[in-house]
């Protein structure tokens, strides 16, 4: 008999380097789009059998190794190990669940913030490089989330498990590639819930404490201080976190820049792309090289690797090493706006859904339509 298996329990099969083949069963243009890593493609129906030709191909695939079968929900890859179990093939696997799933793996991961107070726990979203960060006082016992997902769980445990309260849950900016879990998180905790004050430009239909550029938010004897810092959308905030780091948020990534058309399209590109320019020259680079960038993203390949670095390692730079690294960042103003301009990577699916939903001006009827929401590469790098 097959055995169904977790998304969290591919992740773990990954992570240890097992020997096993894994088969994407979905249509060729799904899997081209976004695939776990190590994926083979090998379409497969619902209610399709598995004559001497395709046994011949999957064959060829699995090359005598265990074997993993995955794809949208669960559907097809099932109905392929069904078969391969009932063709008397041994350890066979299927990822309950499927992508949709594994869409929902995280991996939390320290980062070294010195010897002192500070802790910082960076959640990284597998299958779509989305960060959040759990920042806290160890001597305060209490923590401030940035950027929380919708799968609010993980940041309570971490916080208990480090003996710590959440005080606040912050979002950077109005989310475009996936469903904020910041006011669900600080509604189930009774705390505040911010967003950047120009966000009620936005159109935001909920309350929620507005953050001015230059607030400061106490945390033990860190201050973290909140920086307009524009581009990617108009009310994003980026905080420097004492003398250890800065949250960049969709401004700046440890491997790129935030694209700046989702909100500022059409007659307003050049504009958008001109406030990020000032964001990035005027703002952070203006702060000490040394600072750690804890960015907002990072870019996943179609075929599910980290651009940079790897899943369950810090996704981490300091400022200096990013600007060195960058060559965006040595553009003059025009060559800058000019790029930005000209330069629309594929847009994060169903963005302007998500946007609406991240806005409270439309709601969603479950569990179910927010997973299918989210499906997909987070897409929002330049």
């Amino acid at each position: 008999m097959f055995e169904q298996i977790t998304a969290e329990r591919l992740k773990e099969l990954q992570d240890a380097g097992e020997e096993y083949a894994l088969i994407d069963t979905r249509p060729e243009e799904s899997y081209e789009s976004w695939h776990v890593r190590g994926a083979r493609n090998f379409p497969f129906g619902p209610t399709e059998a598995l004559d001497e030709e395709r046994r011949g191909e999957v064959d060829e695939l699995i090359g005598g190794r265990p074997v993993v079968t995955i794809c949208g929900k669960g559907a097809t890859s099932t109905n392929l190990a069904a078969r391969l179990d009932a063709a008397g093939y041994e350890d066979v696997s299927v990822v309950k669940g499927g992508m949709r799933d594994w869409n929902d793996v995280y991996d939390r991961v320290p980062i070294d913030a010195g010897d002192g107070d500070l802790v910082v726990v960076q959640f990284q979203r597998r299958a779509k490089g989305c960060l959040g960060y759990l920042i806290g006082s160890r001597d305060a016992g209490e923590a401030i989330v940035f950027d929380p997902t919708r799968q609010t769980d993980q940041y309570v445990v971490t916080a208990a498990e480090l003996g710590l309260r959440i005080s606040r849950a912050v979002d950077t900016h109005v989310h475009a590639d996936h469903l904020s879990g910041g006011r669900a998180l600080a509604e189930r905790l009774g705390v505040l819930y911010h967003l950047g004050a120009r966000a009620r430009e936005r159109g935001v239909e909920f309350e929620f404490e507005p953050i001015e550029d230059g607030d400061v938010l106490a945390l033990g004897d860190a201050e973290i201080t909140a920086l307009h810092t524009p581009g990617h959308t108009s009310e994003l905030t980026s905080y420097r976190i004492d003398d250890e780091a800065v949250l960049t948020a969709d401004a700046l990534f440890v491997d790129s820049i935030g694209r700046t058309e989702l909100e500022f399209g059409g007659d307003e590109a050049e504009a958008g792309a001109r406030m990020q320019y000032e964001s990035l020259h005027d703002v952070l680079a203006e702060l000490p090289d040394g600072l750690s960038v804890l960015p907002g993203h990072v870019t996943v390949t179609s075929d599910g690797r980290y651009e940079n670095g790897s899943p369950g390692e810090p996704v981490t730079a300091t400022l200096g090493a990013v600007a060195e690294r960058l060559d965006a960042l040595g553009l003059d103003e025009d060559e800058f706006v000019k790029r930005l301009v000209e330069s629309t990577p594929e847009k994060p699916a169903n963005y302007e859904t998500i946007i609406d939903v991240n806005r409270g001006r439309r709601r969603l009827e479950g569990v179910e339509d927010a997973e299918d929401l989210e499906t997909g590469a987070n897409n929002c790098a330049a």
